[in-house]
């Protein structure tokens, strides 16, 4: 979902809509310092393209639904109650919403980020945060 039609890491991953909940495919610019990462473990010659990037300690390729159970395993471990392997979305979510001004964007492309077909559904994975509100509050 990261390589280019020749066969290089891309700038975006291409999300199919068979890969994704509601058929809401799209294509979500890499992360810099990922993207780096890609490009040097694609480059080490150590993994095809056709081969999972995520190996468990036995060195085993870890399906989707393995490392949702890794997540769980870990939390519960951690002590954290509540969290999934969703989390991670959420948090993604939370941090580009508050962040989004910074980059000249709106709400509108959290929204499609994360593959939502509206605004009120997004809105449901972003976390308030008081301290936040307040610092808002006075801006204006």
């Amino acid at each position: 979902m990261v390589l280019t039609a020749t066969g290089e890491v891309g700038d975006v991953i291409h999300l199919e809509d068979k890969a994704t909940k509601r058929l809401s495919g799209r294509s979500i610019p890499l992360n810099r310092e990922l993207r780096a990462a890609l490009v040097e473990l694609h480059g080490s010659g150590i993994r095809s393209p056709d081969h999972p990037v995520i190996f468990s300690e036995r060195g085993v390729g870890m399906t989707a639904n393995t490392v949702v159970a890794w997540f769980s395993r870990l939390y519960d471990r951690l002590g954290f109650l509540g969290c999934s392997s969703h989390s991670g979305r959420r948090t993604f979510v939370t941090n580009a919403a508050r962040k989004v001004g910074q980059a000249g964007g709106s709400l509108r492309d959290v929204q499609q980020l994360a593959g939502h077909r509206s605004l009120a559904m997004t809105a449901r994975y972003i976390e308030s945060d008081s301290d936040s509100q307040r610092r808002l509050v006075n801006l204006i």
